[in-house]
């Protein structure tokens, strides 16, 4: 996954998909909403290296939920 490939609205649709997957409190669902918040490079940054730490089935679910 490019960073330059995910944009706010997708990372905010991720965060979403996420609070299903993991639950609200889980730190990369935070993350990814302070990076769709924020749109910083600093803040994309952590929340794809969150993201990237996620089970990978976890990260599939997520990735499939958004697209369909």
């Amino acid at each position: 996954m490019d960073e330059k490939a995910i944009d706010r609205e997708a990372m905010g649709r991720l965060a979403k998909a996420l609070v299903f997957i993991c639950g609200s409190d889980h730190p990369t669902v935070a993350a990814l909403q302070t990076a769709a918040e924020s749109g910083s490079t600093q803040d994309i940054k952590s929340a794809r290296a969150a993201f990237l730490k996620l089970k990978p089935g976890d990260r599939r679910a997520a990735l499939t939920m958004i697209y369909d």
